[in-house]
């Protein structure tokens, strides 16, 4: 069984299940806006609940941090994982993410600018229009794409998340900033993207109705931005 850390006044997994499972339902539901339909919020609340008890097992709070900045970090975790489970995004996805993205390394070592969508078309020996269905594909396992960078949704900000483990904190903050670096020699309208949909929070249709492009092209130009991150991100 699960130990339950006595702080705040919580006595036993009750407590912390009573006073934090709106977290939960906060962070379900925030995470459910972003994912197909074959997700189910009822399981991304079950696994957020088992994540909020192991929270409460391992939080030390002479780390100078409050439980629920590091409850709502266990809590999503647990969620994504789970998710990780089912895989519910095709192998065909992937490897067709890991094309793009040595595509777009190859284009822009050999001619040192930005490669674009014709070029990364041309060179994967598709038409424009198979290009673009590539992204939109993709663009279904656009969590896991940004996840496997190893940051969350807040990687805007310079807090460190990791509070009760120094070294993977160190870690992290180097990662971070290198994360940084990379967004900075994105193209102008990928840095925008990312910062409407990840910091300002806006859904698709909102981030195109300020670009003045569809929604569609909103997930492209997204999709485009991950894998050109993770194909500058390799070292890591």
């Amino acid at each position: 069984m699960i130990g339950v850390a006595m702080y705040e006044g919580l006595q036993s997994a009750d407590d912390v299940v009573t006073r934090y499972a709106p977290l939960v339902q906060r962070i379900a539901y925030h995470l459910k806006s972003r994912l197909p339909d074959s997700v189910l919020i009822e399981d991304l609340l079950q696994s957020g609940m088992m994540g909020l008890l192991e929270a409460s097992g391992k939080f030390n709070d002479s780390k100078g941090a409050s439980f629920e900045t590091y409850a709502g970090i266990r809590i999503r975790g647990a969620m994504i994982d789970d998710i990780r489970k089912g895989d519910w995004v095709p192998r065909s996805v992937h490897k067709n993410s890991r094309a793009i993205a040595k595509a777009i390394t190859e284009i822009e070592q050999n001619t040192g600018h930005t490669a674009t969508d014709h070029e990364i078309a041309e060179l994967l020996e598709v038409s424009i229009d198979k290009y673009h269905k590539i992204l939109k594909d993709a663009a279904n396992g656009h969590i896991f794409a940004f996840d496997e960078l190893g940051v969350s949704e807040d990687y805007w900000t310079t807090t460190n998340p990791d509070v009760n483990e120094p070294y993977n904190g160190l870690k992290n903050e180097k990662f971070k900033i290198s994360l940084m670096k990379a967004i900075e020699t994105l193209p102008e309208r990928e840095k925008l993207i990312l910062a409407l949909y990840y910091d300002e929070e806006l859904n698709l249709k909102e981030i195109g109705q300020v670009i003045d492009v569809s929604e569609s092209r909103v997930s492209q130009i997204h999709s485009q931005a991950m894998v050109r991150l993770k194909s500058r991100m390799n070292d890591w």
